[in-house]
């Protein structure tokens, strides 16, 4: 397949530096890729050159909306185009859910996670489920510092269960946020990296971030706040009941959480499995899944995932 760019700057933009972008097409297609001025020669099997050359278009046009281009868009945008050859880039990429302090513009990445996005915007109550870096909390992190920002909630709300500890946190030193501070660090982690860290400070100092245990939601009334509820698996029933009668008037709640990473005791049902049954048939809410497809940390985190699921699937088969 031939290629040609007019705008040789924009070309070397959309090459990378050093032709990084090429490579990582180069790598992840298994073509080859030459390049002479604006001109492109992409060589290979036809199916991985029809890709890499549709891959080339969209990104251009990407470019020309003004969209900085990283190597590690090459990787997302392989993965959204061979699962859905008909997926438009720009609908994904150029969706700006939030601009952070650092001027870092968060998102979607996958067709899962612009469905997520949108979700949070017509639903009032979202479900995330799936496997660990597939940007659930981080997207309703993001999400909710959007709306906190055009006013349209007062206040977020970001709580946690702290399971791993169980009843035992009496045991461990310290006062009470001393030992359930490890528990809610994930959180702090991400809303840190959306806002400097004084900005963060100010706003929880006045009590419109707070970020607290899942056990200080009861008896409380959440009304005009953005609610998160992480690694919501590790609640048990009767905790998932009361947190979903928590909600309030002109709220947004979101759950999320991976149902294969449950660390209750063994015997202990999970409130995140069981409303998958419980809630299914309301209108209103929306459960949205995520898959390793969806995993946008290191591309090994994906491999590590899928591994693990194969091996499982064969640890069923031979019990059976």
């Amino acid at each position: 397949m031939n290629l040609h760019f007019d705008d040789v700057e924009e070309a070397k933009a959309l090459f990378g530096p050093h032709n990084d972008h090429l490579k990582a097409i180069e790598k992840k297609l298994e073509v080859k890729v030459h390049t002479k001025g604006g001109n492109v020669v992409i060589e290979g099997e036809k199916l991985d050159v029809e890709l890499a050359g549709r891959l080339l278009r969209e990104l251009q046009r990407l470019l020309k909306r003004g969209y900085p281009i990283y190597v590690s868009d090459i990787d997302f945008a392989i993965r959204i185009l061979s699962s859905d050859r008909s997926t438009n880039l720009e609908d994904i990429f150029l969706d700006t859910v939030y601009i952070s302090s650092q001027k870092k513009v968060v998102t979607p990445k996958s067709v899962v996670q612009k469905e997520y996005i949108d979700a949070m915007r017509t639903h009032d109550m979202v479900i995330g489920i799936g496997p660990a870096g597939t940007g659930k909390t981080y997207l309703a992190m993001a999400m909710a510092l959007s709306f906190l920002m055009k006013k349209e909630v007062q206040r977020i709300v970001l709580t946690r269960p702290a399971v791993e500890a169980g009843e035992k946190l009496g045991f461990l030193p310290g006062d009470l946020y001393e030992k359930i501070n490890p528990y809610l660090r994930p959180l702090y982690d991400a809303l840190h990296d959306m806002l400097d860290f004084d900005q963060a400070s100010k706003l929880m100092e006045r009590g419109i971030i707070e970020v607290a245990p899942l056990a200080f939601m009861r008896g409380r009334t959440l009304n005009d706040s953005f609610v998160i509820l992480d690694e919501a698996q590790n609640t048990k029933p009767e905790q998932m009941k009361m947190f979903l009668t928590r909600m309030g008037f002109g709220s947004k709640v979101v759950i999320t959480g991976d149902i294969t990473q449950v660390d209750l005791p063994e015997g202990k049902a999970s409130g995140l499995i069981q409303i998958q049954h419980v809630l299914k048939k309301i209108q209103g809410i929306k459960f949205v899944y995520f898959s390793e497809k969806d995993v946008i940390r290191h591309p090994l985190v994906q491999d590590i995932i899928k591994a693990y699921e194969e091996a499982e699937q064969q640890g069923r088969a031979t019990e059976q």
